[in-house]
């Protein structure tokens, strides 16, 4: 098996959204669709609504039956500080030697509350090290990021205020500059509809950068760029939404990507508590083409009790393993390791 992983195929995706009132507006607009692909809610089915056994594609066990790690939390935030808590999606990196770990903390307490971004290493992704007892960016909202390497530089796409994606870039990884929010286009060419689009997730393939970006979870879209300046809709309609199955049939949203043998898991998330505070559960869909994609048929890949989300896989050399990250980041690693 050929594992792919780096910062030209393993890049991650995540949490997604649309609401009623946004494709309101879509469709006042005419927007054309650029590809006919067909609204996924789980797994591809024939007309009688059973599943078709050859269109299923299966995953191998180290990547669907987990476990907690001996040591919970791996990483929390600290009582009166500026991360007191841990928001939604970090990033980890592992990097040579060195793990590296960028995550959003903030404290409610503080007035006015603003989202920083957080700075950890360690040598094994178990036991952390602030890199100071200070944000490393303390003027730019950022939340909800992910880390790719390219080109010498570390970019990093996050959302900003008001759930705007946003990309910023650095040299050393520590020290970033933001360049501003993500110009995402409808076929037509003309911009997307005001409103939130976040939790934007990259994967790069053959020179192609794939941006799939949410909006107010109820929906994940597909944009592709060749220049990370502007971004245009595969298609101006969704390509995941959420249900029918229970765990995800009111919110979703995408974390990462990544491709093992021709194949690409998205690490997702989602909900189906009405309630709030929501339980939100951590889940795979699978796709051949990064456009047509299955929800895994063994999802939650966690208990929804646990409450466990904003995930994440790693490969530490010898196996992946799969990181949770709101509103802490727990460890979990396949069933099979002692």
């Amino acid at each position: 098996m050929v594992f792919v992983y780096g910062s030209r195929s393993v890049l991650i995706f995540a949490i997604l959204g649309i609401a009623s009132a946004w494709q309101s507006t879509v469709n006042a607009h005419d927007a054309p669709r650029c590809d006919k692909l067909e609204t996924t809610h789980c797994r591809e089915t024939e007309s009688d609504g059973k599943t078709a056994a050859d269109d299923v594609i299966s995953l191998p066990e180290h990547l669907t039956h987990w476990k907690a790690a001996l040591k919970q939390p791996v990483f929390e935030g600290r009582a009166g500080h500026w991360d007191a808590l841990i928001r939604e999606r970090g990033w980890i990196v592992r990097d040579g030697e060195t793990w590296r770990l960028w995550y959003t903390g903030y404290n409610p307490e503080v007035q006015p509350v603003i989202n920083r971004l957080g700075y950890a290493t360690s040598a094994d992704g178990i036991h952390w090290t602030r890199h100071s007892d200070q944000p490393v960016l303390d003027d730019v909202w950022v939340e909800d990021m992910m880390v790719v390497r390219h080109e010498k530089r570390w970019l990093m796409f996050a959302e900003g205020l008001d759930d705007q994606a946003q990309l910023l870039t650095s040299d050393d990884g520590i020290e970033w500059t933001r360049i501003g929010p993500l110009d995402v286009r409808l076929c037509s060419g003309q911009p997307i509809p005001p409103g939130p689009y976040g939790t934007p997730t990259v994967f790069q393939k053959d020179n192609v950068w794939y941006l799939f970006y949410e909006r107010r979870d109820a929906g994940i879209w597909l944009a592709t760029s060749t220049d990370l300046k502007t971004w245009t809709n595969v298609s101006d309609e969704p390509l995941i939404l959420p249900g029918p199955d229970e765990y995800d049939r009111l919110m979703v949203a995408m974390n990462q990507i990544i491709e093992i043998d021709g194949t690409y898991i998205a690490v997702m998330h989602g909900t189906g508590t009405a309630q709030k505070p929501r339980d939100w559960c951590t889940t795979f869909a699978v796709s051949r083409d990064l456009r047509k994609w299955q929800k895994y048929q063994g999802n939650p890949l966690l208990p929804i009790a646990d409450n466990k989300s904003s995930g994440q896989l790693v490969f530490d050399g010898q196996q992946f393993r799969l990181y949770t990250m709101h509103a802490r980041i727990d460890l979990h690693v396949p069933t099979g390791n002692k």
